[in-house]
């Protein structure tokens, strides 16, 4: 079954080691990257070098942004624009408290809305702006959810209406509200609603599609939508994209785990090896008859040479988990 596909922007996982992977199996439209804080950015913080790597993706990748002010925003944007890549994308939808309690994320949902749109207005002034010479300028696109707990229709249509007529050219929507948790079936009839009211502008679909019976589902679900971004899923099985789009696959998974890691200590500082490490092996390991075991094991380990021997001796012991067979024919 055909569609387009974007790998979602996750904090502590978009980065250019998981990207690598994902690359590694196809089929993957579009890659946003981990959002970018755009006070840490212009203030070149000691790390901002390699959340701008983009060796991998070239034309396929979204710089998404986070931030509370409006010339931080402006600013980031003017750095993300001399890189290479396919568009800027603002975050609207991070619920996460550390981000919405300084101002970014959903709280732009929230904010008074020509604040907001003032901040959207600066950040595509600087887009075109930084197009010279003939270049196409990026792309500006939103990722949003449905709102705050005061969700309504007429409320959400008027904001993506407004974002749209200041210049926004793609919206991505979760159609969850601030509150609701992963618990709460996804609204995908409101990816629909959205994507028919405003015909002219893609409208891509984000949340809760994990595997094919789910990818049919929300299709059915939102048949105007131009995409699918998918985030945890992909971190539990970065081939789902192939996947999903019918190819037959033999994965080696300790080869797989391995690789990552190389890829872990080329793209990343040796600061952020523990926590990117964690955070793939949380999801990665679900995928093995004795998952909870092998992901303990792999949240426990002192560094990343004993993580290579936890992964290879887990295999060693399980050999039946080690290749997986996709769309097998």
């Amino acid at each position: 079954m055909n569609s387009y596909f974007l790998l979602a922007p996750m904090a502590t996982l978009s980065h250019e080691a998981f990207r690598r992977t994902v690359a590694s199996f196809g089929f993957c439209d579009e890659y946003f990257n981990e959002m970018i804080n755009a006070g840490s950015l212009i203030h070149q913080g000691p790390f901002e070098k390699y959340y701008l790597m983009n060796e991998i993706a070239k034309e396929k990748l979204v710089w998404q942004i986070t931030g509370s002010r409006k010339d931080y925003m402006a600013n980031a944007v003017s750095v993300l624009c001399g890189l290479e890549g396919r568009g800027i994308d603002i975050n609207m939808g991070c619920c996460a408290p550390q981000i919405a309690c300084t101002g970014a994320g959903i709280s732009w949902m929230t904010k008074p809305v020509t604040e907001t749109m003032d901040m959207v207005r600066s950040v595509k002034s600087q887009i075109e702006n930084s197009a010279k010479d003939g270049k196409t300028p990026l792309r500006l696109s939103v990722k949003l959810r449905l709102g705050d707990e005061d969700f309504t229709e007429e409320k959400f249509f008027s904001f993506v209406q407004n974002l749209i007529d200041e210049g926004v050219q793609m919206i991505t929507l979760h159609p969850r509200t601030r509150k609701e948790k992963l618990s709460r079936p996804c609204r995908w009839e409101f990816v629909q609603k959205t994507a028919e009211k405003f015909p002219h502008t893609p409208v891509v679909l984000n949340g809760a599609v994990k595997d094919l019976e789910s990818f049919v589902a929300a299709k059915k679900a939102a048949p105007a939508s131009s995409g699918i971004m998918i985030a945890r899923s992909i971190a539990q099985k970065p081939w789902l994209f192939a996947e999903l789009s019918g190819k037959s696959l033999e994965i080696d998974c300790e080869e797989l785990a391995l690789n990552f890691i190389d890829n872990l200590e080329q793209c990343q500082p040796e600061e952020f090896w523990p926590t990117r490490l964690k955070r793939f092996f949380t999801f990665f390991c679900l995928n093995f008859s004795f998952g909870h075991y092998f992901q303990t094991k792999m949240l426990n380990v002192k560094d990343n040479m004993e993580a290579r021997k936890t992964v290879e001796q887990y295999f060693k012991e399980c050999p039946g988990d080690r290749i997986i067979h996709v769309n097998k024919k």
